[in-house]
């Protein structure tokens, strides 16, 4: 894709927030990135322009049928200045799984990795370097056709915008208390459960709502057929260590395929710890707890990197798992992914990009 990225910088920068301060998600940098998609032209108009509000008719496709997809990443500073990315190709490579399922036209992943390198360079003294802190990039695309009709779009526009985040969850590191939600279904073999839309998240929300009012961070969801089968997270991949053995539930068509779940995945393998993709039933985990197998629970995703499980409340029956405790595999990964993150670990799977 041989497109040239113009480039408006801002003429009043914004003030940037304390470091070791900052709350998931609130603050956005200066810049911006926008690229257009229209029928017969396809993709063009790439450029970065001052952060700003984007004009939208009332009839926008996207705000009346919901085709839109995204995308999560974060761009790091190693103490030697460095600007590190953490696996963008396969981002890149999801985003498009994405677009195929909500008939969204493919971008070039080369180009779209090109125009996260050219944003974060221009507002790299936005990436944060207090301990636990990241550069959060949020690429999507939304449908802007000015029509009132359910079919696919026919004009898209591409951004991406940058956020300076700290722990996604309060709790950091420390486990976090799940709620098993017995009633509400999110996603199912066959629908969009699998690709990032923002669909998917709109769905979760009411379960959401209900584990946080009794005192729970997330929802893990069963399946939604025969609601005893262990899905994912809201926001994450989910792994249990069962007896020396790590499983997690297989990529059906109903859960997302996280970068940090694959990359949990790899890392386990590369350490020669035994690690199994299959169907896992919520019984299975509160048997094994039941009998003093279950080692370990935790989360996965871009987000928090790692969360660890320390409770988990199935139908009334709670289940503090290693004592509510972080647990010696669940720092492991998390100490090896973010010390690749930001520099201060050798990166022996090739994994980081830099700027």
């Amino acid at each position: 894709m041989s497109l040239n990225i113009k480039v408006e910088k801002t003429t009043n920068p914004k003030t940037k927030p304390d470091a070791n301060n900052l709350v998931f998600g609130h603050n956005f940098t200066d810049h911006m990135f926008i690229m257009d998609y229209t029928e017969g032209i396809g993709w063009h108009d790439p450029r970065v322009i001052p952060y700003q509000p984007i004009s939208l008719d009332p009839s926008t496709m996207v705000l009346h049928y919901g085709q839109a997809i995204f995308e999560g990443l974060k761009a790091y500073k190693a103490k030697d200045g460095r600007v590190l990315l953490f696996r963008p190709n396969k981002n890149m490579e999801r985003i498009n799984i994405s677009n195929e399922r909500i008939c969204i036209p493919p971008i070039d992943e080369n180009f779209a990795i090109e125009a996260i390198r050219t944003l974060v360079d221009i507002d790299k003294d936005w990436i944060p370097e207090a301990e636990g802190t990241s550069l959060y990039i949020r690429p999507f695309i939304i449908a802007t056709d000015p029509y009132l009709g359910v079919r696919p779009s026919n004009t898209y526009m591409f951004m991406i915008i940058l956020s300076p985040v700290g722990m996604y969850y309060p709790e950091g590191i420390n486990p976090v208390k799940i709620y098993v939600e017995p009633s509400y279904v999110r996603a199912v073999k066959g629908g969009i459960g699998f690709a990032k839309t923002p669909g998917n998240y709109a769905a979760s929300l009411k379960a959401q709502v209900e584990a946080e009012a009794k005192g729970y961070t997330q929802v893990l969801w069963l399946d939604g057929i025969e609601r005893k089968y262990i899905e994912e997270v809201g926001t994450m991949n989910v792994f249990f260590k069962i007896k020396g053995k790590v499983v997690t539930p297989a990529l059906e068509g109903s859960i997302l395929a996280g970068i940090t779940r694959d990359s949990t995945i790899a890392l386990l393998k590369h350490w020669e710890i035994p690690v199994v993709e299959r169907r896992i039933s919520i019984e299975e985990i509160f048997e094994a707890q039941a009998k003093g197998t279950l080692e370990e629970a935790f989360g996965t995703g871009t987000a928090a990197v790692i969360s660890p499980i320390g409770e988990l409340n199935w139908a009334g029956n709670k289940i503090l798992i290693n004592e509510g405790k972080t647990g010696e595999l669940s720092a492991r990964i998390y100490d090896t992914i973010t010390g690749m993150q930001n520099g201060s670990l050798a990166d022996e799977l090739g994994w980081i990009m830099v700027l």
